[in-house]
């Protein structure tokens, strides 16, 4: 099945199998798993927090903009932002002032364009990121902060507090069966989930490419 099939399936079903290949290449990058194993100073580490705090301060924003929206409004969700660990964690990393990277100025551009006011923008970089951290993030968190010798400090990023991952995600799935996007905005839904991805992958390979 890809993204494209007749919505036979539940959204949410449609989604997982339809992104699978856009995931895998994420987790493939090969950047984040030598942050993982600690081949990489630790300032290549403090680099993909300040890519972080950039992109999550736009998509924060978003989520301030359309949390009365009927649709979007339903998947903001304060117990998830992470800004105020981002900045902790860069405050604690000496991260100076380290410029986002071209591919994460794409990123934030792209949200401007889709997250502020269209529900299926904001829902798809929503999942997109937030699933990410509480999935593949719930296992790269304490393998940096071993790798690093990060005791509390300095990964804040990947800890949420009160939250559950496995109930969430859950939950969160449910609420994409319920969306009641249109079959026009589902479509526009799905392709953005995938360019979410594009854009996600693109940070990460230039990050790559500057620690090479």
């Amino acid at each position: 099945m890809t993204l494209a099939d007749p919505p036979t399936e539940r959204l949410s079903v449609r989604l997982r199998t339809g992104t699978r290949p856009d995931h895998d290449a994420a987790q493939g990058s090969g950047f984040l798993d030598r942050l993982a194993a600690g081949s990489l100073p630790r300032a290549a580490y403090a680099d993909l927090a300040t890519q972080h705090f950039a992109i999550y301060e736009t998509l924060e924003q978003a989520a301030g903009a359309m949390a009365g929206d009927p649709v979007a409004g339903r998947f903001v969700f304060p117990e998830l932002t992470r800004l105020p660990a981002l900045a902790a964690d860069l405050d604690y990393l000496n991260a100076g002032t380290t410029e986002p990277l071209p591919a994460t100025e794409e990123y934030r551009r792209r949200l401007r364009e889709v997250a502020f006011t269209q529900p299926w923008g904001f829902v798809a970089h929503h999942y997109t990121r937030y699933l990410g951290d509480l999935s593949g993030g719930q296992y790269l968190g304490p393998a940096i902060a071993k790798a690093y010798g990060l005791d509390g400090a300095g990964h804040q990023f990947f800890v949420f507090d009160g939250v559950k991952p496995p109930a969430f995600r859950t939950r969160y799935r449910e609420l994409l069966d319920e969306a009641s996007f249109s079959p026009e905005d589902e479509t526009l839904f799905l392709a953005e989930v995938t360019e979410a991805y594009r854009l996600n992958i693109a940070v990460l390979a230039e990050l790559k490419e500057r620690w090479s």
